[in-house]
């Protein structure tokens, strides 16, 4: 096995790590689990790099590398709905989209088509990262600073909103506009 794949295959074990620190009380546990995410975000610029740079695409690269991705992403979002971070239908809209843009792609692929990643899906892609990175700043620092710090809060209530709300509206509008895009394929 490559490297490019070891590393992705790497990040879902930094994706378990994450979940563990972040869902137990465990003293410093936040400030871990952003650490671990963070190291998890890295792999997946890394690995990307590193298969086109050496040489290493591979079948199990371009089904794994991107499969990673939405399950790191999908256990970020789906471990803040407890911790008040994100409502509940952010996070469905947001997994609602990954799966129908996912079925698309494997329709086109069963008529030998290859659906290339959007302009549009990488800004929400990378939206949806300094959200969820946003938030595990916040938990991090709480952990450092205590909960109920000033400043603290008002991020939280006054900026995360601003930033779901970006991320919500890019996660639509891109989801409409490749399915849109693509929209011959549905027919």
């Amino acid at each position: 096995m490559n490297l490019p794949n070891r590393l992705t295959l790497g990040r879902l074990l930094l994706t378990v790590l994450f979940v563990g620190f972040l869902t137990t009380s465990t003293h410093w546990g936040d400030v871990i689990a952003l650490i671990l995410f963070i190291a998890a975000s890295i792999t997946d610029w890394l690995d990307g790099y590193l298969a086109r740079r050496l040489n290493q695409i591979s079948n199990f690269g371009k089904l794994m590398d991107p499969l990673a991705d939405k399950v790191l992403v999908a256990s970020a979002l789906i471990c803040l709905i407890p911790l008040q971070a994100l409502p509940a239908w952010v996070v469905i809209v947001i997994i609602t989209r990954e799966f129908l843009i996912t079925g698309l792609r494997q329709l086109a692929a069963g008529q030998g088509l290859i659906l290339p990643a959007d302009p549009l899906g990488k800004h929400k892609t990378a939206w949806q990262l300094i959200t969820i990175l946003f938030f595990l700043l916040l938990l991090a620092a709480g952990d450092c600073f205590g909960d109920e710090s000033r400043w603290l809060r008002f991020f939280w209530v006054e900026v995360g909103p601003i930033l779901i709300g970006i991320t919500v509206l890019l996660t639509i509008y891109s989801g409409l506009a490749y399915l849109w895009k693509n929209r011959n394929l549905l027919r």
